[in-house]
């Protein structure tokens, strides 16, 4: 009763008051670090394998690879993907473009026997090195069971996406043991700035270890601290769906990601909150969490109840945990945006407000 009565003091004291030094919400669970001659990076590379499975890593892009395009969730307007398909010839990668990528079926881009149908012999093609999921929408998560995931690791390649695609990566990095990308889709904007990340994670030639990938002023740290950990998420809402199915985020070891876009905070909270109930915020070990897009209040809700702000709600939900936190890196539902790998070793810097990899993306 003691740790209900203090989940529900947060509405009647508030955010930034006792609640957030409850013995329900500041309970760290992370492993803790003994050997003072072992660095915390070390440990964590000798001991995760007794925890989380060592993944493959897909081959690296190189000019003369091939990229597949194809719409596992919702379809896209002719012409969206045109420009970025011009961008992917000019990197020197040649582009197949799937047959479910224009098709309608509602708010589907195909039924779903198609869409696994087409996902799975692209996985299983020799001739393509990456599978680049058109768009999100919704969708994704209905394929799921058609999948193989067997077939799936024995033919290792790039697979990457956002938003919706994240059921499909966090399947995909679990059942199959393959490291997945959280990165643009084909009908995102390439800008200067994507297109830079779009290269230094997926193609081999940019692949060096310890690469820093952002600092900017419009991060903030949550809380301070360094954390290494298996890099994992994708979209709130996306993660949430998949918590009691077998497609569930494994948290474990790991720095959770998260991004988000149009949910008011209210709602972000009662995300947040029903993650920790499934014990899935207590086993990570540092939270790098994105720009969540138009995520603040309406100015239109009058409701006095629904006036916390976004910030407030992170910093209570997150910063109660007391591992290392950051808002506001570049990801997700944003123009310019990060590809991030589901599953290799990252540090999170929250002093310095960096992310970096310490393990390499992809194989040479």
């Amino acid at each position: 009763m003691k740790s209900r009565r203090n989940f529900i003091g947060l509405f009647g004291v508030g955010l930034m008051g006792s609640f957030m030094k409850s013995s329900a919400f500041s309970t760290n669970t992370s492993p803790t670090i003994s050997h003072s001659n072992v660095s915390p990076r070390d440990e964590l590379i000798a001991t995760s394998s007794d925890i989380i499975p060592k993944l493959v890593l897909p081959k690296g892009l190189r000019e003369g690879a091939t990229v597949a395009v194809t719409a596992p969730a919702s379809g896209i307007n002719p012409g969206d993907a045109t420009k970025n398909i011009s961008l992917l010839k000019s990197l020197g990668l040649n582009v197949i473009v799937g047959q479910a990528l224009y098709k309608k079926n509602g708010y589907l881009s195909a039924p779903d026997e198609e869409r696994a149908a087409e996902f799975m012999e692209f996985v299983e093609r020799k001739d393509i090195d990456c599978i680049m999921c058109a768009r999100g929408g919704y969708g994704v998560m209905r394929i799921l069971p058609l999948l193989d995931f067997d077939t799936i690791k024995k033919n290792p390649k790039i697979i990457v996406g956002y938003s919706d695609i994240t059921a499909l990566l966090i399947a995909i990095t679990n059942r199959s043991e393959l490291v997945t990308y959280h990165g643009p889709v084909a009908s995102s904007e390439f800008d200067s700035y994507t297109t830079e990340q779009f290269i230094k994670t997926l193609f081999a030639k940019q692949n060096v270890q310890e690469k820093t990938l952002s600092v900017s002023d419009s991060i903030y740290t949550i809380s301070g601290g360094t954390a290494y950990g298996r890099l994992v998420g994708g979209n709130l809402s996306m993660i949430v769906s998949t918590l009691g199915t077998p497609y569930e985020i494994d948290t474990r070891e790991a720095i959770l990601f998260l991004e988000e876009i149009e949910e008011e905070p209210y709602k972000i909270d009662r995300m947040l909150t029903q993650l920790w109930l499934a014990g899935k915020l207590q086993t990570c070990r540092g939270f790098a969490i994105g720009q969540f897009k138009n995520c603040e209040r309406s100015s239109k809700n009058g409701n006095a109840t629904l006036k916390t702000s976004l910030r407030q709600v992170l910093n209570a939900r997150v910063g109660s945990l007391e591992v290392p936190a950051v808002y506001g890196l570049p990801f997700g539902h944003v123009r310019s945006k990060m590809t991030l790998p589901l599953g290799i070793l990252a540090e999170l810097n929250a002093d310095k407000k960096t992310l970096s990899f310490v393990e390499s993306p992809v194989t040479v």
